[in-house]
């Protein structure tokens, strides 16, 4: 099967439903695009389903509530900051 298709802005393509259809690809699904000889490959990603029991990701994500609630009235450029600074501290102590 073979289509034709333009690059809209962006160099942004459409799959054509039909193809889409025949590959069983979903909205939300991943691509993998590869450069090959001059050609583009493009094919649905598998990736392996959420495990159901992420309870220490849950138990990880409210031990750090506090931090959370604690940075809320600072950018994101002051939070990268001040982590790009503690790196660089802990890089220089001596081993």
């Amino acid at each position: 099967m073979k289509k034709i298709v333009k690059q809209l802005r962006h160099g942004q393509i459409t799959i054509p439903k039909d193809l889409r259809d025949a590959l069983g690809l979903r909205e939300d699904d991943l691509l993998s695009i590869t450069l090959a000889e001059g050609k583009l490959e493009i094919e649905p990603l598998k990736v392996a389903p959420r495990a159901r029991d992420s309870s220490w990701a849950n138990e990880l994500y409210r031990q750090f509530a506090p931090i959370r609630e604690s940075l809320e009235s600072h950018s994101e450029d002051e939070i990268n900051e001040a982590i790009e600074e503690l790196v660089e501290e802990t890089r220089a102590k001596p081993k």
